[in-house]
């Protein structure tokens, strides 16, 4: 009977306060001892009174209570909101900032215009996709090393950036891109050593915007994942005679992979997520429009045994312009893990320079809009994709140039997960190529 009083006791103080349940096994050994010795008394004075049975249960009760009140302000665990329920419990800390030289060659390519990021964590090497569209040199990514480490006032920061390896990006005819037939904006690494690398097209010369894998050593083509034809430019026949695709330098430039592609064996399927930069052109809204631009997030599906497959498609609101602003749209996607959630970048340049926010995403309970010819009109049925600004860039109180490219990085030396972004100088020399560390917090 002690020993069922003692597990019934026990039990209660579970239900009672889960949330502070280790922390008074282990604060309060003494109060948890003197508690048990007064129930086994009771116990052994009163256990062979049946009438007294009731009052044992009572005493039992008032001892719990007793102990409840006795501990540390044991309340029941706040209940999860909402948002705390669909996001994950994320914050940044700005750790440095880092400049490439300018002008920098390497392999007689002008090193600029780093328009996206990835990282080989096998390798601790970063991919850097140059949105040269083969004008100055043929269309190509960069092997970057960072070198990151801790100075002895113990802050991180980035002491080198060494480009260590281009790859020349090959048309299907195995010869490197002519100019001005590519626009490349998003590169992600996938496990099977190649990479994949999205371009915005040239809609004004029929160029098709295009998601492509290639091989990382070579650079050679290999698969070309279908893009719906609401992606693409029409011909303005007399069955189309509304417009439709992507805008003029507004294509898939963000672009990303789950997490768990890095480490999967050969044939494993995996998930591939892109993103136009802004709106489609039967998606855009009138000038004097107060809503935000729509944009479609896409999620494919890869695997050895199937063509890609275009899974779900999802509206992705655009947040409202900042003052002043001449051109904004979302730069780039990070996949943080297989359960649906990102970081975007959103960029924007106007009257009062560049600016950048990161925002974190959740696509659960999201749209498919891939039924929808367009989002011009009434969205007020559809469930977007959920955003939740993570950080403002212009608080950090430095010069910000044309972000673009984001990726998660290696460990930091404290053992957290780093974030680098990259800036595009447009090869413009009143710009620079900018790279930002930060310390991701999870919890």
């Amino acid at each position: 009977m002690t020993l069922k009083i003692n597990l019934e006791f026990q039990t209660a103080v579970y239900l009672i306060c889960p949330s502070k349940r280790a922390r008074w096994l282990k604060q309060a050994p003494t109060l948890r001892l003197l508690t048990f010795l007064m129930i086994e008394h009771i116990t052994q004075n009163f256990l062979k009174i049946k009438l007294l049975r009731p009052l044992l249960s009572r005493l039992l009760v008032v001892a719990i209570a007793l102990l409840t009140l006795l501990t540390t302000s044991c309340s029941p665990s706040t209940a999860r909101t909402a948002e705390q329920r669909t996001f994950l419990d994320l914050s940044l800390d700005f750790l440095a900032m880092y400049q490439l030289a300018k002008p920098m060659m390497f392999e007689d390519t002008p090193v600029g215009g780093l328009s996206a990021l990835t990282y080989d964590r096998n390798r601790d090497r970063f991919l850097a996709l140059s949105d040269d569209r083969s004008n100055l040199a043929p269309a190509r990514f960069y092997t970057l090393a960072l070198n990151i480490n801790r100075d002895s006032a113990g802050e991180i920061g980035i002491e080198s950036v060494t480009v260590e390896d281009v790859t020349i990006l090959k048309d299907e005819n195995g010869k490197s891109y002519l100019p001005g037939t590519i626009d490349p904006e998003g590169i992600a690494l996938s496990g099977k050593g190649g990479v994949f690398i999205s371009t915005e097209g040239v809609p004004s010369r029929g160029i098709e915007p295009v998601i492509q894998e290639f091989d990382r050593q070579t650079g050679q083509p290999l698969q070309r994942l279908r893009i719906p034809d609401r992606f693409l430019p029409n011909n303005n026949t007399e069955e189309e005679k509304l417009p439709r695709g992507v805008q003029e330098n507004l294509g898939f430039e963000a672009l990303t992979l789950e997490p768990v592609t890095l480490a999967v064996a050969s044939g494993d399927p995996f998930r591939l997520f892109t993103a136009t930069e802004s709106a489609l052109i039967q998606d855009s809204l009138p000038p004097d429009s107060d809503d935000v631009p729509r944009i479609r997030l896409l999620h494919y599906l890869i695997s050895d045994i199937a063509p890609p497959l275009l899974v779900a498609e999802h509206l992705y609101p655009l947040a409202p312009a900042p003052k002043g602003t001449i051109d904004y749209g979302l730069s780039e996607l990070v996949a943080l893990d297989t359960e649906g959630h990102f970081l975007s970048l959103e960029r924007s340049y106007g009257l009062l320079g560049l600016s950048a926010q990161i925002y974190q995403l959740t696509l659960g309970g999201a749209t498919d809009t891939s039924n929808i010819a367009s989002l011009k009109g009434d969205i007020s049925r559809l469930d977007p994709v959920k955003k939740k600004l993570l950080l403002d860039l212009s608080t950090l109180g430095i010069y910000v140039d044309n972000l673009e490219g984001m990726t998660l990085g290696s460990r930091l030396p404290d053992g957290s997960r780093s974030l680098v972004l990259v800036s595009d100088d447009n090869f413009n020399d009143a710009q620079v190529t900018q790279f930002l560390l930060f310390r991701l917090n999870k919890g």
